[in-house]
């Protein structure tokens, strides 16, 4: 069990300039009770000087210019223990109230299912687009200062996307971390199982749709492809990739799945056979004016959201992406 306190902080009246170091104070305290591990909740009225904590303890006089009062219990509130996509045993509340994504598919996730939980997210963060949140910079660099100022309840990440150290960091700032991991479609939807249902309570029908569409087997005619992913230097799709699960599900197959690396620099005028290539518009943005003229076979440019990301787009992936390969 964990005991929710009222943290009040009063000024301290022997300091000579109580005034600015007020001011100061006020502004730095919500920062300076998250990195001591304290969580802020929605119920809280909107005060500069007071703070919802529900773990952590704290110095009496963090910044020499104010005392803190720890009391005025308000509720008591239990957490629980679940495991993401790597196994590690991530402690939410009950009522998970605030989350800040940093992996664009989990925010669309996220949003579709409880929006009002979000409050923030990546800058490559574009679905849904009228998502209203704070934007705390990218999934490679993100701002863990402005991520710990918003105080989430939960961060959602990706082993793939997101830097292991970043991670670590928010961890020892006492903020859970979930990781997600899949490489195949079957893996993306129960991982997007356990994480909803873990934050949210239950799965969204939306994820219950996705299960329908990618439940039935592909048994048509079969086409061995080449998947670029970048260029300057040219990369490409290699092993156990979810985008790679997912093409094979359309009847795809990918020349370098055997690949000793999941994302392989290739030289475009030195590869395996192959039918077609595959030119997403992300990560780079391929077009029909960008990528089709460096190979030599039928060229298929397709939605990047719809063949990498994980969320939403997966119940209308499969029509999208046959069309757009067809």
């Amino acid at each position: 069990m964990m005991m929710t306190t009222l943290v009040r902080y009063v000024k301290h009246r022997k300091h000579p300039q109580v005034k600015e170091n007020w001011r100061r104070m006020c502004a730095q305290m919500p920062k300076i009770l998250v990195q001591k591990g304290f969580r802020r909740a929605l119920s809280m009225p909107d005060a500069r000087n007071i703070f919802l904590a529900t773990r952590g303890s704290l110095s009496p006089k963090p910044l020499r210019s104010a005392s803190v009062v720890l009391g005025n219990v308000l509720r008591t509130e239990e957490m629980k223990h679940v495991h993401d996509d790597l196994g590690t045993v991530v402690e939410l509340p009950r009522e998970v109230r605030r989350v800040v994504s940093i992996v664009p598919s989990l925010t669309e996730s996220i949003a579709a299912t409880r929006a009002d939980l979000i409050v923030g997210a990546t800058d490559w963060c574009t679905h849904p687009a009228d998502l209203d949140v704070a934007r705390v910079r990218g999934t490679k660099n993100p701002d863990l200062e402005r991520i710990r100022a918003l105080a989430p309840d939960v961060v959602l990440a990706n082993a793939e996307e997101n830097r292991a150290a970043d991670l670590d960091a928010l961890r020892a700032s006492g903020i859970a971390v979930w990781v997600t991991a899949p490489t195949t479609v079957p893996d993306a939807l129960d991982s997007l199982g356990r994480m909803l249902s873990a934050i949210a309570g239950d799965e969204p029908q939306w994820l219950h749709d996705a299960r329908a569409v990618w439940r039935t087997p592909y048994d048509g005619m079969r086409r061995r492809a080449v998947i670029p992913i970048w260029r300057r230097p040219w990369m490409a799709l290699g092993r156990d990739t979810f985008a790679g699960d997912l093409l094979s599900r359309l009847g795809i197959d990918n020349v370098l799945s055997e690949s000793g690396e999941r994302y392989p620099r290739i030289d475009p005028d030195a590869l395996p056979e192959y039918d077609v290539v595959v030119l997403p518009d992300e990560p780079y943005a391929f077009s029909p004016d960008d990528g089709p003229e460096a190979f030599g076979k039928p060229a298929r440019c397709v939605s990047g959201r719809h063949l990498t990301w994980y969320g939403p787009s997966l119940v209308e992936a499969r029509e999208l992406l046959t069309g757009q390969l067809a």
